[in-house]
């Protein structure tokens, strides 16, 4: 793989060069700065990717759904909330090269990472919440928060949801244009990863928000911080419903 695709894959994901991120996320405490690199991150790949140029090679498909792959079923064993939209970030965005290799318009690549970086940055700020009121962001340590938390339960469901491209929001459009411009067997691959995804999901959501859990005398989330997130995921899904007749 020729310098410039090097350059390029430690900002658009492949593995093992996405470590480089997902090592650096491990090493920042504050989850606003966590949010901000996982929003600026994918978007400086993109920008390097229209002004380097490069040739893609039909290989890098491939890698990016075994790089996606593996990042999926790596979620399926993660209980910390934060690695675990770090790692789903790495899954989703190494599925931007199926539109590189296309070669779609920049701002249709741009949405396209924008669309899943997003929702992930969205789940890191939640940790902040979670780990004043739990002690951590670790599913399992505190269940059944939907019982004395139902905003916070409420948000974070929301959010976890936003991630896995369930419509209405803009991710699950966005892969169904990828789909379209991908052969059977890709497709077949990319429906795979959305399937663990949403099981990875389901057992994230069950160390939280399900079953009876250990008292928490914790205040809820404040009506305000809901709303803003609310307010958020709410543009989400007029984006996406904006989508509803058509792809990207």
């Amino acid at each position: 793989m020729t310098l410039k695709l090097t350059l390029i894959a430690l900002f658009l994901p492949l593995f093992p060069l996405s470590m480089v991120q997902n090592l650096i996320l491990a090493r920042l405490r504050a989850p606003i700065v966590r949010a901000a690199l996982l929003l600026l991150w994918p978007q400086l790949g993109v920008a390097l990717l229209y002004t380097l140029q490069p040739q893609i090679p039909a290989f890098i498909v491939t890698w990016a759904l075994l790089s996606a792959g593996f990042y999926a079923l790596r979620l399926l064993t993660v209980r910390d909330l934060g690695l675990w939209a770090a790692f789903l970030a790495s899954s989703a965005l190494a599925l931007s090269w199926g539109l590189a290799v296309r070669g779609v318009d920049v701002t249709t690549l741009r949405l396209f990472v924008f669309w899943f970086s997003l929702p992930a940055a969205l789940l890191v700020l939640l940790t902040g919440p979670l780990v004043r009121r739990l002690g951590a962001a670790y599913a399992g340590l505190f269940t059944g928060i939907v019982e004395r938390q139902p905003r916070l339960a409420v948000v974070l469901t929301a959010v976890v949801l936003s991630t896995i491209a369930t419509p209405p929001f803009p991710g699950f459009f966005a892969l169904l244009d990828l789909l379209r411009g991908l052969g059977n067997a890709a497709a077949v691959g990319v429906l795979g990863v959305w399937l663990l995804w949403g099981w990875a999901a389901t057992r994230i959501l069950q160390g939280f928000v399900a079953g009876s859990g250990r008292e928490i005398v914790a205040p809820d989330l404040a009506k305000s911080s809901m709303l803003t997130y609310t307010a958020v995921l709410a543009v989400l899904v007029a984006v996406g419903l904006q989508f509803t007749g058509g792809g990207l």
